[in-house]
């Protein structure tokens, strides 16, 4: 069979067509345990499963072991279901000696199971046989490739994530939760599941609700101090910093450089397209709505390209920092606290740098 995008094979299961082998690899989980959890909730009913149905994990079991359980016929069912999760430790699943008997299986699988690999966080070597085996013509398998998505990408995944469980979730929110979780599809997920809990008929995702349920203070966070930088108030910015030093655990330095970083590599992004950037400029950095746009406009008056440069570089410095790399005895607060002053004063290129 051919290569399939996830969303192509959860219709065809979810229209309960299903095929003896599916091979789900990437570097992105989050579509590989969708897609594993579908087959494993949908292709026998519940009181089939007992008999019918297994799990194991790569660790724990060699291709024979697999092969094994994947011949065995049903019982009391139409079907049997066996799911190799954690796939990519299966220790001699990419050994030669193994091949022949996989090419074994699949031209002549049985027709009664449906075996699926879990292989996370990598992808088959396309040219060697294992691969050819289940990327061929012939091959009776579901290959499915799940990749990591681009930061740009996330909002609009996020959009329509939302909309698909019959949801709205307006354009700062989802702005916020991209910023803040980034392209890690199943911590998104998992925070959509408790703002949809929450939610009263009728009501959109909004900033206070991600706000208050997925832990980020409403007036002391990475988005305000952003926000502060962008309007070049440094009592604001000081009174939020004040704030992460009380708070350490809450406010980790790494993913706040992270956020910062990426707010000003689009930044640069912006100053390349010229003076006035179109929509689709914009779109194609992620930035979908008015309000995230406006503030980036600010910040392009704000900050040249030249200072940007810098301090992107300064940025970088603080991330080197925070490894013990020249930091002398700067804890994370003080790191922070200086990149903050360099962002909010007119320093000399050359320092930045």
């Amino acid at each position: 069979m051919p290569l399939l995008e996830a969303d192509a094979v959860l219709k065809q299961l979810q229209q309960r067509q299903f095929q003896p082998v599916y091979f789900l690899q990437g570097e992105e989980p989050y579509y590989i345990d969708v897609v594993a959890d579908l087959i494993e909730k949908t292709v026998l009913a519940e009181h089939e499963r007992s008999f019918n149905q297994v799990v194991i994990y790569g660790k724990d079991v060699d291709v024979t072991g697999i092969l094994g359980q994947a011949k065995r016929f049903p019982m009391m069912a139409e079907r049997s279901v066996v799911i190799v999760k954690e796939a990519q430790t299966v220790a001699d699943l990419e050994q030669e000696r193994s091949w022949p008997f996989l090419e074994a299986y699949l031209k002549n699988p049985l027709s009664s199971t449906v075996l699926v690999f879990c292989y996370k966080h990598k992808t088959l070597d396309s040219r060697k046989k294992l691969g050819k085996l289940l990327s061929g013509k012939d091959s009776p398998a579901v290959l499915m490739t799940s990749k990591k998505l681009y930061d740009n990408q996330v909002p609009q995944w996020l959009t329509a994530n939302v909309r698909g469980r019959g949801q709205q979730i307006t354009g700062q929110a989802t702005a916020m939760l991209a910023e803040y979780i980034g392209a890690d599809l199943g911590r998104l997920a998992n925070e959509v599941d408790k703002l949809v809990l929450n939610l009263k008929p009728g009501q959109p995702i909004d900033e206070e609700l991600v706000q208050r349920l997925v832990g980020i203070s409403k007036d002391y966070n990475i988005f305000e101090l952003q926000k502060a930088l962008v309007q070049r108030d440094i009592l604001k910015a000081n009174r939020i910093l004040g704030y992460f030093a009380a708070n350490p655990k809450a406010n980790p330095l790494i993913p706040n450089l992270t956020l910062l970083f990426n707010f000003f590599t689009k930044l640069l992004v912006l100053h390349q397209a010229g003076p006035n950037p179109s929509d689709g400029v914009f779109k194609g950095l992620g930035i979908l709505n008015s309000f995230a746009q406006k503030e980036y406009q600010q910040a392009l008056r704000a900050y040249p390209v030249e200072r940007v440069v810098g301090l992107i570089h300064a940025i970088r410095r603080a991330d080197a920092q925070s490894k013990g790399i020249e930091s002398g005895s700067m804890d994370d607060a003080e790191i922070l606290r200086e990149l903050v002053w360099l962002i909010l004063h007119n320093v000399p290129a050359g320092v930045l740098e």
